[in-house]
């Protein structure tokens, strides 16, 4: 028998099933087709592609800036320069932004190297039966493990595990809070210096310009756009049946920078409906001997990607 079923491949799911692995033998589920949670990628064609969720890395704590410079060293990442816009004229810290080398979702594709893992599979159930973890898949099939790991956001979390969740758990105040991203694509555009845009606009909150990555050239230039979270919550639940939606993002955007609606080639929108929480809770990670049962996520402390890492690594020390 396995010993740790791990279920979701984002920064926590893949920090934490990377440390267990140096001991204990680890199975990893997500119902998405690959890697990545919140920091996996869309592709356009060939080696184009979006980050359509995390954007980039700006380690805060020791720790993480430790973590970080190591991958930064071995090439899974890189500093995302040129011109970071800001015309909400914030005062924020200068810091570095680390983004994948390939892709946002290299990170996780680093922790998961040499990792049993299975993607398209959805689970409809979780049973503890006293002695082991029976996981039951959307297909019916069933697997069992010893320990059990939760990385999903805490409204999934409440729906899965509540037999299992301390009642001060399941009461716990968590808001999570929506975001809604498109792709869009414009053909027969020079090279811009500019890497993103942050906008003071009532829905459109930040632009990313894709080939200011640095990884492809290409006279189609590509552009990630994330919503306000204003207009996010007002249109989380309408966005995959309203198309106005996504033509009212790119509406703004063409007419916040001047490029050429006729240029448009491609368009594609996405929904975060549980993207992150901006309040902390009392918790870092949770860990239930009793049920061999863990939980670890940015959403227990904070909305960014270092918040999940140090989620995952705070839970590996409380199994050891």
């Amino acid at each position: 028998m396995i010993d740790f079923c791990i279920l979701g491949s984002g920064i926590a799911g893949s920090t934490i099933a990377n440390l267990l692995s140096k001991k204990y033998s680890v199975h990893l589920f997500d119902k998405a087709r690959g890697p990545g949670g919140r920091s996996s990628n869309k592709k356009f064609k060939n080696n184009l592609i979006f980050d359509h969720g995390v954007q980039y890395i700006s380690p805060k704590s020791e720790l993480f800036s430790k973590y970080i410079k190591k991958l930064y060293k071995n090439k899974i990442l890189k500093i995302w320069e040129n011109n970071h816009l800001d015309f909400t004229y914030e005062k924020k810290p200068i810091s570095n932004k680390f983004i994948g080398t390939k892709a946002n979702n290299d990170l996780v594709k680093y922790n998961l190297k040499g990792i049993k893992k299975s993607f398209t599979s959805p689970i409809s159930k979780i049973y503890f039966n006293n002695y082991f973890w029976e996981i039951t898949l959307k297909d019916n099939s069933t697997h069992q493990f010893k320990f059990l790991i939760l990385t999903c956001p805490f409204p999934q979390l409440k729906k899965l595990a509540k037999n299992y969740l301390d009642k001060k758990i399941l009461k716990l105040k968590v808001n999570m809070e929506p975001n809604i991203t498109v792709m869009v694509a414009f053909k027969n555009q020079k090279e811009l210096p500019i890497s993103s845009i942050k906008f003071d606009d009532d829905i459109l909150a930040w632009a990313a310009n894709e080939n200011s990555k640095k990884r492809f050239r290409s006279n189609i230039n590509l552009w990630t756009l994330q919503a306000t979270l204003k207009w996010s919550k007002k249109k989380i639940n309408k966005y995959k049946i309203d198309k106005s939606v996504m033509n009212q993002l790119i509406k703004r955007f063409i007419k916040l920078t001047g490029i050429e609606k006729n240029k448009l080639i491609f368009k594609k929108i996405h929904g975060w409906k549980y993207s992150y929480n901006y309040k902390k809770t009392p918790y870092l990670s949770l860990w239930n001997k009793k049920y061999n049962l863990g939980v670890c996520g940015d959403w227990l402390n904070g909305p960014k990607v270092e918040n999940a890492w140090l989620s995952a690594n705070d839970l590996a020390k409380k199994i050891k």
